[in-house]
């Protein structure tokens, strides 16, 4: 036993080699490893997410409620950080990408890359979601892909509004729920306000999605995210649902692209008017170097890991 162990260790050892202690990473390049990340973590979400309709949905009501969807989404956005908080910052969300990059918390050249990665993530969850639940949705509507009635089932993947509902009520609804969503990201990642502690990133983004799913939700779905929204819908249209996926709600589907872009700056911009940009200084002498800036969320060793969403 003693000779295995001295030989393990002088296995790891040499391994190491000149290289100390740290073992080579296998990807170098730092866009290949957020992208890779950024749609991962998107693919995690959305799969939970839009997994947590399918169920409701299918089992009408038998597997759970609107507020289950609401816990799968929540969920699902803290599973998501956890898997790439650290190397792309999870944002899971272009509206958010756009925001830090408007702000100066991300690279303006970075931009594509985390839409195309949440776009892809999006884009491959939702065709899981519809072969792992496949059987259930033909005998929930007999093979009848519907956008709307009584067995529409489009609304799986991609939001829709509710009948009342009025395209400029609904770009109002997108606007201020995104609006929310950044205001209070925003707040979570001051260092100098009351941030969510260390380690504790994650379960607190899912709450507040959480919480705007139970209060802003049944206008219209709260996608409060174009990539969410668009990749699905393009989905749908190729696997069966036709364009009336882009027909449906007076053309309601550019208004989760395009709402949650100025909502998302609105409420982000409001936050810094009106609370970080009044932080007092703090300037020190002998205790130290002078505190850090408001600091986003996650990782802070580069520029692209500064935002975990």
């Amino acid at each position: 036993m003693k000779e295995m162990a001295e030989s393990m260790e002088l296995g790891v050892s040499q391994q190491r080699g000149a290289t100390g202690s740290r073992p080579r990473a296998w990807l170098q390049n730092e866009c290949v490893r957020v992208g890779l990340a950024e749609t991962l973590c998107t693919y995690i979400m959305m799969a939970f997410g839009l997994g947590s309709v399918a169920q409701v949905v299918t089992g009408q009501g038998a597997y759970g409620q609107y507020v289950s969807i609401n816990l799968g989404f929540g969920l699902g956005v803290a599973m998501g950080i956890h898997v790439g908080g650290k190397v792309s910052g999870a944002h899971m969300n272009a509206a958010v990408t756009l925001t830090m990059c408007t702000f100066g918390r991300l690279a303006w050249k970075m931009l594509p890359l985390y839409v195309f990665a949440q776009f892809l993530g999006s884009f491959l969850a939702a065709g899981t979601i519809y072969a792992v639940y496949y059987e259930a949705i033909y005998d929930y509507c007999g093979g009848n892909m519907t956008v709307t009635g009584v067995k529409a089932t489009a609304g799986i993947f991609a939001t829709y509004p509710a009948p009342y509902l009025s395209l400029l009520g609904g770009f109002i609804d997108q606007v201020f729920g995104t609006a929310m969503l950044l205001l209070c990201i925003m707040a979570l990642s001051d260092q100098k306000n009351k941030p969510a502690p260390a380690g504790s990133e994650p379960i607190a983004v899912g709450l507040l999605v959480l919480l705007i799913g139970i209060s802003l939700g049944s206008n219209s779905g709260y996608a409060i995210n174009p990539t969410r929204d668009i990749a699905p819908r393009i989905f749908t249209a190729i696997a069966g649902w036709g364009v009336d996926v882009f027909r449906s709600g007076n053309g309601w589907w550019w208004v989760p692209i395009t709402a949650p872009f100025i909502g998302g700056l609105l409420g982000a911009g409001l936050y810094k008017i009106m609370v970080e940009l009044h932080h007092p200084g703090t300037c020190t002498r002998r205790e130290g170097p002078v505190e850090e800036e408001s600091a986003p969320l996650g990782n802070q060793e580069n520029t692209s890991n500064n935002v975990c969403v």
